[in-house]
């Protein structure tokens, strides 16, 4: 199982580099850069493959109507290159909040645009003549469009890997399905090892049962917030715990229109109906303080790793036992590098 964590897209960036540059030696294995309505994370991430020696370099994610697919797949390249073998492509499709206001494109059919990204994004890796005629994806442009002088082109450059593990965050439906046939990897969000077959058990056995054997399994990179004490017992382990309300109440109670946020139907799914209902109610009320106290305890303890160490490697176990490959941490507290040298040792 691999150690990875998100740096934040509105923190001190350079702060963050001399971080994950200790966490590197510390035994951090890869390190997930958003990109949101932030700064470019392409060029962050490129500063960080500059930055680091051994640490992979993950896309956490990119949206797949900022960037042509051929873009994309010429990014994927790019980032490996500079990162001599390192890069890992995460991709999504935001929501129409971000594409529609702030990138002033349709979000139209995000499922299949992100598999057609997949398919083009391989394509360019492997130096193939990109000739593709997907559902949202067409190259070269058709007969009758432009003006007729588009030619099949393939990358100039050889990559250094002709296949850049490409990693889905989706969240419902058709599209956990085709992420279990399609990515490499899945970005799930509020993954609880024990209860996730509720939310997409049936999607990923669907993907899975169409899945291209010389994929491999599918990849998976989940986890919560870290904390190992032996005091973080009771009532010091729910106040480590309740610093990730806030964060939940948002994405539940304002993540999307009402009749249209997944995040809680997410958290319906795992049977908590009337928090989830509770929850968006009060924070579209601007009640954010009342909709983060109705987040569920259990929820919050089953999706993160806070307590003393022979727990917390009990919730790894969990976590391997669900198919976990990258187990994806926040550490609080004073000394994360401390926490990551542990959290190491506990992997072992």
């Amino acid at each position: 199982m691999k150690l990875s964590m998100q740096i934040s897209y509105s923190g001190d960036f350079h702060a963050d580099v001399a971080k994950v540059q200790e966490l590197e030696k510390a035994g951090l294995d890869i390190v997930w850069v958003p990109e949101a309505y932030s700064f470019d994370s392409v060029s962050q991430m490129g500063y960080l493959a500059a930055k680091t020696d051994t640490i992979e370099i993950g896309a956490g994610i990119l949206n797949v109507y900022s960037r042509t697919a051929t873009c994309m797949g010429q990014t994927a390249a790019g980032l490996d290159f500079v990162s001599s073998g390192r890069f890992v492509l995460g991709l999504g499709a935001s929501g129409p909040q971000v594409v529609e206001g702030f990138h002033g494109v349709p979000y139209e059919k995000p499922m299949p645009r992100i598999r057609d990204y997949i398919n083009v994004c391989r394509m360019v890796t492997k130096r193939e003549k990109v000739v593709y005629d997907g559902p949202t994806v067409q190259v070269p442009l058709p007969a009758g469009q432009g003006t007729g002088l588009g030619k099949p082109l393939k990358l100039i450059n050889h990559p250094v890997r002709e296949h850049v593990p490409i990693f889905w965050a989706s969240l419902m439906g058709l599209s956990v399905t085709a992420t279990a046939e399609h990515a490499d990897g899945w970005l799930p969000i509020f993954f609880d090892p024990e209860k996730f077959h509720n939310v997409w058990g049936e999607e990923l056995k669907k993907g899975t049962a169409k899945r291209d054997p010389s994929l491999g399994p599918v990849q998976i990179s989940a986890g919560g917030m870290v904390a190992i004490g032996e005091d973080l017992v009771g009532d010091k382990a729910n106040a480590v715990l309740d610093m990730a309300r806030p964060s939940v109440a948002l994405y539940v109670g304002g993540m999307g229109a009402r009749d249209k946020n997944f995040y809680n139907t997410i958290m319906q799914k795992y049977g908590y109906v009337d928090e989830a209902i509770g929850i968006q109610d009060n924070y579209l009320s601007g009640e954010k303080d009342k909709a983060a106290s109705l987040v569920p305890a259990e929820m919050l303890a089953n999706t993160n790793l806070v307590g003393p160490a022979s727990y917390v490697k009990e919730r790894i176990a969990a976590y391997k036992e669900a198919g976990v490959t990258h187990l994806s941490v926040n550490p609080v507290g004073a000394d994360a590098t401390a926490t990551i040298e542990q959290l190491k040792e506990l992997l072992d």
